[in-house]
């Protein structure tokens, strides 16, 4: 066991971090040798995306939909009302919905891209922007479906990923006036991405959510909040930001929420579900508009294309993200794993963020340029050591085909262990920091990937690559 501690507050705890939970119900690791993962990462054309569930042994390639539910959430699914239109659950969940955010009108999607893709339906056009901190991947992929351009304002210190500022997803104020001013009409609305989730998962802080939210309505936007991790987002506000430690998660969430003209929510993550989002609006035209299309293609707005049982599991879930005991867990569990990662000189993206550690892909591999995919050389590298699955977040991603050369590159080359909620123990999260660091230990033998196959849309989740060989037909050098 790694000897370290942790810092919560001002307050230095030991090693051992204790779950708020015991567990009831346990699910078999699958255990695969190391020929084995050579051929399943062969087959999957070596993206972590194609691998098959049962072929990996820790899985930290996201946090959405993959976290555990509680007895009272499973318990909750047992009394689900399946009534097609009016069920019972659907105003239990508004209720719930409409209580903490004090959003008006709430409309369940069955996930949060389907949210933002009615959002931006309804908002976005041929020739207006988005002004964000930062757009994830299908945010960024739904604007340009209809045409929009999305626009990432994030503060510079973002891009650094040695900067030790506490609020790396807070957005560029003077930039975001400029825009404002400059696009005008162009402008579709504001977009608060909490916590921000492709710059390392870093918090937002309530002072700066507060002046965007000022400046948005100073020009006659709406100002829209990305909520999937809203309950981490509070937490660490409470934890960083200057005369916020004495209120709660719930009431700085809801000051938040209260500053917004909606939000989009991927309900996988900080409702603690397997399958669900949320679009929540103020604007009674624009909720109808919503509602129309939500018909369309979702289901009736009493469900949204979720069963019953998901809304009552969902309206529970909502209630007990916010508990401190269990945040405070969550957010220390994550600081844990990021301190034993940086003891052993790995870089990082710091400081610690909510949901996941984010490894600098580029300067851990440093030899590979950013068209040869160094996060992804690192994902596949961990799936081959240890059976560990994780994402990249840089070039593959973010990065844009170039028809005259090399992708033009994102601004970071990340690799993301996203930790599922109420999953995973700290047995768990050593194990992974053991195979990381035997990774860096032999990371300059490493070679980078080409590109064989890929869509025009989200490349990452469906392309299909090959390593760049040396002459010897090896991966190493």
């Amino acid at each position: 066991m790694v000897e370290t501690s942790y810092k919560l507050g001002s307050e230095t705890l030991p090693k051992t971090i204790i779950e708020p939970f015991r567990i009831k119900t346990v699910e078999r690791l699958p255990q695969t040798t190391r020929d084995e993962r050579e051929q399943y990462l062969q087959e999957a054309k070596y993206n972590p995306f194609k691998l098959r569930g049962r072929h990996i042994t820790i899985d930290l390639l996201t946090d959405s939909g993959t976290g555990a539910m509680s007895a009272a959430q499973w318990a909750a699914m047992m009394t689900g009302d399946e009534t097609y239109a009016g069920s019972e659950s659907f105003f239990e969940l508004e209720s719930t919905v409409q209580e903490l955010t004090g959003v008006q009108y709430v409309i369940p999607t069955h996930q949060g891209r389907s949210a933002e893709h009615i959002l931006f339906s309804i908002t976005s056009s041929g020739d207006s922007c988005v002004l964000a901190n930062t757009h994830f991947d299908t945010t960024r992929a739904n604007v340009e479906y209809f045409g929009g351009t999305a626009i990432d304002l994030v503060i510079e210190e973002a891009l650094d990923p040695t900067s030790q500022h506490p609020f790396k997803g807070n957005i560029d104020l003077e930039k975001l006036e400029e825009h404002l001013q400059r696009l005008g009409d162009k402008v579709a609305l504001v977009l608060m991405t909490i916590t921000n989730n492709s710059g390392g998962g870093q918090p937002v802080s309530l002072e700066n959510l507060r002046a965007a939210s000022e400046l948005a309505h100073r020009y006659g936007k709406p100002f829209i909040l990305d909520a999937a991790r809203f309950a981490e987002n509070a937490w660490l506000i409470k934890q960083r930001e200057p005369g916020q430690s004495s209120r709660s998660a719930r009431e700085i969430a809801k000051a938040f929420f209260l500053l917004s003209d909606g939000f989009t929510m991927s309900s996988k993550k900080d409702g603690l579900v397997n399958i669900g989002g949320l679009l929540g609006l103020n604007d009674p035209e624009l909720a109808e508009k919503a509602r129309s299309l939500l018909i369309l293609t979702e289901g009736l707005p009493t469900y949204g294309g979720l069963a019953g049982r998901d809304l009552a599991a969902l309206a529970v879930g909502l209630e007990e993200v916010l508990d401190e005991a269990y945040l405070e867990y969550r957010i220390a569990s994550i600081q844990y794993f990021h301190q034993l990662l940086n003891q052993h000189g790995i870089p990082l993206m710091h400081p610690a963020g909510g949901h996941a550690v984010y490894i600098d892909a580029q300067a851990f591999y440093p030899h590979i340029p950013p068209h040869e995919y160094p996060g992804l050389a690192l994902a596949n590298e961990l799936y081959l050591e240890g059976g560990v699955r994780a994402v990249e977040i840089g070039t593959l991603m973010f990065g844009r085909p170039s028809p005259e050369g090399p992708d033009i590159p994102a601004p970071l080359e990340l690799v993301r262990l996203t930790f599922p909620r109420r999953t995973y123990t700290q047995s768990h999260v050593e194990y992974i920091a053991e195979i990381m660091v035997q990774l860096f230990e032999k990371r300059d033998h490493v070679k980078g990937y080409r590109i064989t196959k890929q869509s025009n849309i989200l490349r990452a989740f469906t392309a299909e690559l090959e390593p760049i060989f040396t002459k010897t037909g090896s991966l190493l050098s």
